[in-house]
């Protein structure tokens, strides 16, 4: 029996955003668009976890030369299309139900890695108070939900606090990037002692993001941080 919220408000799909026509109730995305997807491929930079292009590098190039202080990144998709609509639309168009395909998405690639981290806390990217009542929603919070609740693992979305309410970062450089991000997170508190934590994220670029959430987190007496991402764009061009 299909669900009547899925009657009243028919779930669109997270690539194509047409309303899912599959052959069975609660179906997340079209068959087709499934077979559609930009999963990034091997060979894989051991430390973000864009494609790089040759076997024999262990990193790209961004990596390579601005060295991350995470442990290691779980981006799913390489940000292109058909994906980057259904992205823009989760982040700015409210479509948050799209949070339930990709966090089913990210544990079907990943949920053994995730749970060999033995991970104390899921922690999402913040907004500023300022840009969060303006969207009404946070959607790396939502994405952090939905792997906590499919991973046991407690979310702690009030940990880490955006201070600063920066320039979008669409908007500037790489370099910019990081400048902009300097100071712009603060640590509520560590009362709870975490040490393994995984910070979540809808889209993953030059990772000057998660780089400055990072470093505040083991400046806080975090031990260990990975991310994970839905997207991870190409940044640098790499190392050759």
């Amino acid at each position: 029996m299909v669900p009547i919220l899925d009657l009243i408000y028919p779930r669109r799909c997270p690539v194509c955003q047409d309303i899912v026509r599959a052959g069975e109730p609660g179906a997340l995305i079209c068959p087709a668009c499934r077979k559609s997807l930009p999963f990034v491929q091997e060979p894989r930079c051991l430390k973000c976890g864009k494609e790089i292009s040759k076997e024999d590098q262990e990193y790209c190039g961004d990596c390579f030369l601005h060295p991350k202080h995470y442990i290691r990144g779980f981006p799913l998709f390489t940000y292109t299309d058909p994906i980057r609509d259904g992205i823009q639309a989760f982040k700015y168009h409210n479509r948050r139900e799209y949070a339930q395909f990709y966090g089913e998405a990210l544990m079907e690639v990943f949920g053994t890695d995730f749970r060999a981290l033995k991970l104390d806390g899921i922690l999402p990217v913040p907004l500023h108070h300022r840009r969060f009542r303006r969207r009404g929603y946070n959607q790396a919070e939502l994405l952090a939900v939905e792997l906590g609740r499919r991973l046991e693992v407690p979310v702690y979305s009030g940990l880490l606090v955006r201070v600063a309410d920066t320039t979008p970062q669409k908007e500037l450089n790489d370099r910019e990037r990081l400048e902009n991000l300097k100071r712009a997170f603060h640590l509520s508190k560590n009362k709870v002692k975490l040490k393994r934590l995984l910070l979540v994220d809808d889209i993953y670029t030059t990772g000057a993001t998660i780089e400055a959430c990072t470093q505040v987190l083991l400046q806080a007496g975090i031990e260990e941080v990975f991310y994970t991402s839905v997207c991870i764009g190409k940044g640098f061009v790499d190392q050759t």
